[in-house]
């Protein structure tokens, strides 16, 4: 039988893992298969997803089986096996892009399964999901977008008052 110790560390962190997959309810939580990736590729990895305000951490399957039940969210056992990162984020396709594009230089990184946004999402949709622009590509597309409409606005504005002054 385990000691009190054991069973309060593993409690700990049980209620982590919670906490983690909790903040990231609005975001995304990627899991992913590591095994054979050079551990300065993981550092750089780690790197890249701070810059983004995303984390990666590694916790024993079980552990992170016990804590998504507790959650109610059921995943398939078979996407929680052997060596399996957890990747999360308040962003949803910040985590998705930088673990998709570190995977086309290092096949070893493979996205097996999501929760963006509160639902399960599958590796399709992540791959799908890491295309989609950044929110500041987004952002900047929708304002020269809008500037457009108000370009065209202010030339027929201006149009339709030289015609006023001529009559």
């Amino acid at each position: 039988m385990a000691s009190e110790k054991i069973l309060n560390g593993k409690k700990e962190i049980v209620a982590e893992i919670k906490e983690n997959i909790e903040k990231s309810k609005n975001g995304s939580v990627v899991f992913v298969k590591y095994q054979g990736l050079p551990v300065s590729v993981l550092g750089e990895i780690r790197r890249k997803l701070k810059e983004s305000s995303s984390d990666i951490k590694v916790y024993k399957n079980t552990l992170t089986r016990i804590a998504l039940k507790d959650m109610g969210i059921a995943l398939d056992e078979e996407t929680i096996n052997g060596p399996i990162a957890m990747c999360y984020s308040t962003d949803i396709v910040s985590p998705i892009k930088v673990i998709a594009d570190y995977a086309k230089d290092h096949p070893e990184l493979q996205m097996q399964i999501g929760i963006v946004d509160g639902e399960i999402s599958e590796k399709e949709k992540l791959q799908k999901l890491a295309t989609i622009p950044s929110r500041d590509t987004l952002l900047t597309m929708l304002a020269g977008g809008m500037i457009d409409i108000v370009r065209d606005l202010s030339i027929c504005l201006d149009m339709y008052s030289k015609q006023k002054e001529e009559n």
